[in-house]
């Protein structure tokens, strides 16, 4: 997150999108399979997260009430409403990455979780014994006790927007100290969710109306272009994106 932030930052998210916006799709799909039958209990009682507007409210299924408040304050804070495009809590973020961590991508059932564990470099990738739903409740809470420790008692979603964004570069930098996991392994996961979240089908949860889609000028799952390929010969291709939802 660098100081110049906002604009800046929107651009690059595009560009992700402009060129991930299939491999998101992919990426998402493993929580889809995993996930359990909707008649099994979660792992937590549901919980409404507090929202900037009333449609980003959602019910949560693993994310508690405190656990959602925090979630959706990080998503606002990594992806705001701007003039470029929507925020990544009003397209469903903090949803989408509830649902990844009530599938079995959030009980890293395709993960190895044998020991033995030891500090990796960047190149070996995630080292952690912990499944990416409990790396967000351990994260979570030592993001808490890091800021209600350096910032007068307050967590993380009580802070203002500034120092929000303040706190989170910490956090990224790995000056934050977390008692239990790594400052930046808990960013990095967030990061890579919300940027999954923001730009994949909205059949999962985010991209809420197909708007990240729009703002890109992704065509969504249409998935056959043969008939239009001589009619859209060295034209912008500008259709109605079309989520798995519209083909079924």
């Amino acid at each position: 997150m660098a100081d110049n932030e906002g604009v800046r930052r929107r651009d690059v998210l595009k560009s992700i999108g402009l060129t991930g916006a299939a491999a998101g799709l992919a990426a998402t799909s493993v929580a889809s399979v995993a996930k359990e039958p909707e008649s099994e209990p979660t792992m937590q009682s549901h919980a409404h997260a507090p929202a900037r507007n009333e449609s980003a409210a959602e019910t949560f299924r693993f994310f508690t009430e405190r656990e959602a408040a925090v979630v959706v304050a990080l998503v606002d804070t990594l992806i705001p409403r701007d003039d470029v495009g929507p925020g990544g809590v009003e397209v469903g973020v903090p949803t989408f990455i509830d649902r990844e961590m009530a599938s079995g991508y959030g009980r890293g059932a395709r993960m190895y979780l044998d020991g033995p564990f030891g500090e990796g470099t960047p190149q070996q990738g995630y080292q952690l014994p912990l499944p990416p739903a409990e790396l967000y409740r351990v994260g979570i809470a030592d993001l808490n006790a890091w800021c209600a420790k350096t910032r007068g008692g307050k967590t993380f979603d009580q802070l203002s927007a500034a120092d929000r964004t303040a706190a989170l570069k910490m956090v990224e930098a790995g000056q934050a100290e977390f008692a239990q996991v790594p400052a930046r392994a808990f960013f990095n996961i967030l990061l890579q969710n919300s940027m999954e979240g923001y730009f994949a089908d909205p059949v999962h949860g985010g991209n809420r109306n197909k708007a990240v889609w729009k703002m890109i000028g992704f065509p969504g799952a249409i998935g056959m272009y043969a008939d239009d390929i001589e009619k859209y010969r060295n034209k912008k291709y500008d259709v109605e994106p079309k989520s798995i939802q519209d083909l079924s």
